[in-house]
């Protein structure tokens, strides 16, 4: 289990593989419903149990939060003994394609074409999601690339890249489970 806390925002993590046969644990709670509802679809997508619970005073807290506990909680599966600490996924969503792609490193970054920084889903301006996904990468360590191929829709985008990111995290972590 990984914990991040500060005055102004507590934040607990509990990450593990799910079963072979799927129908991993999911509870999600950042305090922002579209970034919960995101961050389901990484444990689906990825294959893991998740307990995610986040308490600050403001969104933009929460979300940054949401990322870096998250982050730490990879730290591990991400290295352990016989984890590639690589992977890569295209997953679509509606008219939206998403690729990410996934590395440890000493030098850790997002690095992205996609800007939704105009963009608003369910009370999370579209900035919000890139601020997750680079506190993501630098609490695990590693260089996160996502490509959008396709797509207009702001929720299938963001759907289309939390999907794919799931399914990145999922390989990099995967310790000979089949998939």
């Amino acid at each position: 289990m990984a914990s991040d806390e500060s005055a102004a925002t507590r934040s607990t993590v509990r990450l593990t593989p799910a079963p072979r046969d799927g129908g991993g644990a999911v509870h999600v709670e950042t305090g922002v419903p579209v970034l919960d509802r995101l961050l389901e679809q990484v444990a689906r997508y990825g294959r893991f149990d998740l307990a995610l619970a986040v308490a600050s005073d403001s969104a933009e807290a929460q979300v940054v939060a949401s990322g870096r506990a998250l982050g730490a909680a990879l730290v591990e599966p991400l290295r352990a003994e016989g984890a590639s600490g690589h992977g890569a996924g295209y997953i679509p969503s509606a008219e939206a394609l998403a690729h990410v792609a996934l590395d440890l490193s000493d030098d850790p970054c997002l690095v992205s074409n996609f800007d939704l920084s105009a963009a608003h889903v369910g009370g999370l301006a579209g900035d919000m999601a890139v601020r997750f996904l680079r506190e993501l990468a630098q609490a695990a360590g590693i260089v996160l690339h996502v490509r959008l191929v396709e797509g207009n829709d702001t929720q299938h985008v963001l759907n289309a890249i939390f999907k794919a990111l799931g399914v990145a995290l999922g390989r990099a972590c995967d310790v000979g489970r089949e998939r």
